[in-house]
Parts: structure tokens; sequence; C-alpha cells
């Protein structure tokens, strides 16, 4: 079953994004830290597929996440090519972006958000050797890439390559999301989360105020603080966060909101920053600057506008690599057949069938202080549990994209 309150977080760090990159506030950034939220649900999603699939989990998530770049691969490189872009072999790396991809002067800007999948990738493909260390060696390989990210930062591995400061920013939030999968961080005692998550926070803001980057105290540009004060965070609204969030669906509109956006968190996140793009020259046009909040405003909505049309046109190219049926709109019900018996509740007083001894599946209760996100079996000593239906292997199993 699906974690609405998992879903929210999404549906948060996704319009986030956006709302970010439209208006270039930084505040955005540490009142919520989306994109390392993003790679800590992605991390707890992938060790749940690894439980149930093992390595064959790698290849399910790549099957996922490319389709919905070669789409935008297949719009913007010929356009690219055709106004100045070198045909070089690099060229192919828009197929599997195991490194940055080739891009012209206005498409390095427009197709910025691509680090995201290339981190993303490799993530995946560590992720199975990851689990196998964390599961023998939590704390330790949890603390390697904020250790590793220091180093860098300080200076005392100035030549590091990229791949190493990307794994060191963001692999520690993917790592979290493991030890939320496992139920660590639901279990962690009030007398240890807390204070772990306000030394985080007093270290990595304490870097923020006095490591500023060139737009002032934007986590963007200032790396070590980021890693930091997002791990607070992630401490906080995964560890301290509700089990679920049910009343989400008392408002129709929203519930169908926080569905289409999590089904479509690829598409508007790679199509959305093109548009943005588009959309600057209207601040030159008709003084759209970023101290009108009118302007600003109307700039977010049309974004949002523009996302919604390429959405419907190709976001059901995410329905296919999940092999989902294609919807059009995500979330929509589908209609019980004429003639079919209604399902009731059984009467009153009716006695439940007993279970047999041995019959209890994992999967449907976790542990108390337990991941109700991920399969666990029922609490040791206890009594047999009957399994949740259980929804299709990749069912759950979102790419995350902010």
């Amino acid at each position: 079953m699906r974690n609405r309150y998992l879903d929210l977080l999404r549906f948060l760090a996704i319009v986030r994004v956006v709302v970010y990159h439209v208006t270039g506030w930084a505040a955005l950034t540490l009142v919520f830290p989306a994109m390392s939220v993003m790679f800590a649900l992605a991390g707890s999603l992938m060790a749940a597929s690894l439980e149930r699939s093992g390595p064959a989990a790698v290849v399910r998530r790549l099957r996922r996440l490319l389709p919905s770049l070669w789409v935008l691969a297949a719009v913007f490189v010929p356009a690219m090519l055709l106004s100045g872009l070198p045909l070089t072999p690099r060229v192919l790396l828009w197929l599997f972006p195991v490194s940055d991809p080739p891009a012209n002067y206005w498409g390095a800007l427009a197709l910025s958000v691509i680090w995201y999948l290339r981190d993303y990738l490799w993530f995946v493909l560590a992720s199975p050797v990851a689990l196998w260390l964390f599961r023998r060696a939590p704390l330790p390989t949890l603390l390697a890439p904020y250790a590793l990210l220091a180093a860098i930062e300080s200076g005392i591995w100035a030549t590091a390559p990229g791949i190493a400061r990307e794994f060191g920013l963001y692999f520690g939030a993917w790592l979290l999301g493991f030890a939320h999968h496992a139920g660590m961080l639901r279990r962690m005692a009030n007398r240890v989360l807390v204070p772990t998550a306000a030394l985080l926070a007093a270290a990595g803001g304490a870097w923020i105020v006095t490591h500023p980057g060139p737009r002032g105290y934007d986590l963007n540009d200032i790396h070590l603080g980021n890693a930091l004060w997002s791990a607070a965070f992630i401490l906080v609204v995964l560890g301290r966060g509700p089990a679920g969030a049910d009343w989400i669906a008392r408002s129709a509109l929203f519930d169908r909101a926080v569905t289409v956006v999590n089904r479509r968190a690829l598409t508007i996140y790679l199509w959305h920053m093109p548009f943005v793009v588009a959309l600057t020259p209207l601040v030159d046009v008709v003084g759209w600057s970023h101290q009108d909040p009118l302007g600003l405003a109307i700039r977010v909505v049309l974004v949002f506008a523009l996302v919604g049309v390429v959405t419907l046109a190709v976001g059901w190219v995410e329905d296919v690599a999940a092999r989902r049926r294609p919807e059009l709109i995500p979330g929509s019900r589908r209609s019980v057949p004429a003639g079919a018996p209604p399902t009731s509740p059984p009467p009153a007083g009716a006695a439940a069938r007993p279970v047999p001894v041995g019959a209890a599946v994992g999967g449907a209760n976790p542990p108390p202080g337990g991941n109700s996100s991920g399969p666990y079996a029922g609490s040791a000593g206890g009594p047999a549990r009957v399994p949740a239906p259980r929804a299709p292997a990749d069912a759950d199993a979102d790419v995350n994209a902010g």
C-alpha cells in the first residue's frame, strides 16, 4: 500500500523546486531542502525494491527513469544540433547520462536539471553494494558521505573529482532513506534523534552563515551546509513524521493533485526548466521582476500551466515505463463493471476466520516504531497477521525527481 505521507513530501518537494526556479528565492532552499528530501525518498524506495527483487531492481529502476529522458532528448537534442551543438559520440550520453550530456549555449541552461538524473543514476547503480554495507555497518556507512564531503570542502581533498563531491553531497540523504526503510529513524528515541537533528542543524547553519555563496544563503551553493542542514530536516520529517496522511483524501481535488504530481514527478521535473528559461525574457518585456509579487505569481502560474500541457502530452510515458495502464490524468477511479455484486462488510458480530499457524506473510504490518512504508513481518513474538494485498512489483517505486 502507498504511504500518502511520503507522497505528500514528494508533492511538496516538486512544487517547491518549480517555484524556486521561477522566483530564485534562496530562503526556499532553507525552509524545505527539496533535493535532499527527494533523494531520501528515492533511497527508501530503492531499498524496498532491492529487498523484493535483488539486483534486478536496478534494471527496473532504470527502466522507469530513462524513457522520460529519451522523450525530452528527442525534442531538444535535434534542436541543439541544428543550433550549433557538435555531433560527437558524447551525444549518446542523452541515452544513458552516466556523465553530463553535451548541450549548447541555450540548452545548458534549459536542461540544467539533468544533473539530478545523473546523480540518481549513479546512486541506483551503487545501491546494491551500499545496501549490503549498510546492513552490516549502518552508522559508518551512513557517515561516510558526510566525512567525504567535509574532506573536500575543508580542502583536505581539494582535487576530488566531481563524482566524489556529488556522492558526498547527496548520497548521505539516499542512505538516510535506507535507514527510513529499515525503521531505524522511527526507532530512534527522542533523546537521541532530537539532539542529533539539533546538532546537525546547528553545524549546518554555522557553515551556511560563515560560507555564503554567490547567491547569499542559497543551499545549492553551500555544499557542506546543505548536506548537514538537509540531514537534520530528513531526520525530523521521516523520523518523526506521521505513519500516513489519510486526511489528504478529505479533499478530492487535493488528493488528485498529490496523485498526479507523484505519478508525473519526472515529467514535471524535466520539462519545467525549459519553460522557466523561455519565460525569463518577459521580465524585460513587461517588467515582471523578482521584486514584483504579482509578476512572479503570474510567471509561476504560467510555468505550471505549460508544464501541465506537456504533461498531458507525454506524461503517459511514465505509465508505460512503470508498466501501468496509461492514463491522460492519473488517479481516475476505475468504475465497477455493470452487474458486479457490491462488496459489503461482514455482518455485525460475525466471527473472523482463524489464521492458520505459519500463514503470516511479511508486508502487512511493520514492527512498532518501524517504517510503515516497507515490507515487514509481524513483530517478534506477536500474533500472526493476515497479509495486506500487495501492489505490483513496481507500484510503489516511483522515480523521485526534484
